[in-house]
């Protein structure tokens, strides 16, 4: 280059220009080589038309983590114009299902929507099904449940209704779930029919698009109208049964007793209260003599001891599974509170009554060695 540049008689001072062109010449060549990178977030919000902070959500799916151009996103697009989805409809379904802009159009979408219309739907039914569930409802599988479906419901317009109430129709195995659990609903069903079995459902308090509703039907299904009255009357007087049974219809099992001696226990010892009680019907699942009395014990020692570094609430204690009350409530305290596993064992076995256990447990703390402060002693 040197002997090139002599050769041509160019000046010194005018030599820059080839390590100019040639820095031009690379810097052009790299940019063709690395384009800037496809920005998925501003594609969702320019040509889905979702809010920033939509785009924000959806970006990070996984799906769409290896886009790299428009070009399939594009298509996929139009071939939901094509089938009548306006932009706020293609928005909402985007949202929902991000993965749905990497489908291949000619490989799945298209073979899958002509599945659908064989079967006999519209394009309109099939935009309406692709709004309600867009990843499921271009599924293999989708067909074999719609077979099902569709009559057992009716009509496709029933089912959707159905589906809008509870997208789970369309996830949970046919054969092994929905199929027996209706062969068992029709086997308990009165003589009276379906009407008759809804109606008192309706009665326990549970709206029909809840997820409990199912069990509102078992319920009818094998209690009387009578029963069920008398139950929801127990139930006012002790927790206001409309809250607690359309939360949680399983609470209509207990017994009077059993609702008696629970209620009386969180409401006057654990001073929890009614409406409170109501909204967590969970309490009244869990065992009175192995988790409630227990574990209130438990909680009350702790907080009185100054142990607890921050305040826990009884619910808390009582909804967490045994290991994991084990992990947060009694193993850090192993040391300031060396006896506290055995006797939370002990009170759970009914071995003995928890307020006079725990009270011995606190005496047996007050006496040990001098290295615990004055605070654990009243």
């Amino acid at each position: 280059m040197l002997h090139l540049r002599k050769h041509l008689g160019i000046p010194f001072h005018h030599q820059w220009l080839f390590s100019a062109t040639r820095f031009a010449t690379a810097a052009a060549s790299a940019a063709s080589a690395d384009p800037a990178p496809f920005a998925v977030e501003d594609y969702l919000v320019t040509s889905c038309h979702l809010s920033r902070d939509k785009a924000r959500k959806a970006s990070k799916a996984k799906e769409l983590s290896k886009l790299k151009s428009p070009s399939k996103p594009d298509a996929v697009l139009a071939f939901l114009s094509g089938l009548g989805l306006s932009p706020p409809d293609i928005a909402a379904t985007v949202a929902r299902y991000p993965g749905l802009l990497v489908c291949a159009v000619d490989k799945t979408l298209a073979p899958r929507v002509a599945d659908l219309r064989d079967f006999g739907l519209s394009p309109s039914q099939i935009a309406r099904l692709l709004r309600l569930d867009p990843r499921y409802s271009l599924r293999p599988i989708t067909i074999s449940k719609l077979q099902y479906y569709v009559p057992f419901f009716g009509s496709f317009d029933n089912f959707l209704r159905a589906l809008n109430k509870g997208l789970y129709l369309l996830t949970t195995d046919l054969e092994r779930v929905v199929k027996p659990n209706v062969s068992c609903l029709r086997e308990e069903m009165p003589v009276r029919g379906a009407s008759g079995l809804v109606a008192r459902a309706e009665c326990i308090g549970v709206p029909r698009d809840s997820l409990m509703f199912r069990n509102a039907l078992k319920l009818a299904a094998l209690y009387s109208k009578d029963s069920i009255t008398a139950k929801l009357e127990c139930l006012k007087k002790a927790f206001q049964a409309g809250t607690a049974v359309a939360r949680m219809p399983s609470a209509m099992w207990l017994s009077k007793d059993r609702l008696r001696c629970v209620s009386e226990f969180l409401i006057s010892e654990a001073r929890l209260d009614p409406a409170y009680i109501a909204c967590r019907p969970i309490l009244l699942a869990r065992s009175l003599e192995r988790c409630l009395m227990p574990r209130y014990y438990v909680l009350k020692f702790l907080k009185a001891n100054g142990l607890l570094k921050r305040d826990s609430s009884y619910y808390t204690a009582v909804q967490v599974s045994e290991k994991k009350f084990m992990e947060k409530f009694i193993h850090p305290y192993a040391e300031s509170a060396p006896h506290l596993a055995e006797d939370y064992a002990a009170a759970c076995r009914g071995d003995v009554p928890c307020t006079l256990r725990f009270q011995e447990l606190r005496t047996e703390l007050a006496s040990v060695n001098c290295v615990l402060p004055a605070k654990f002693v009243s």
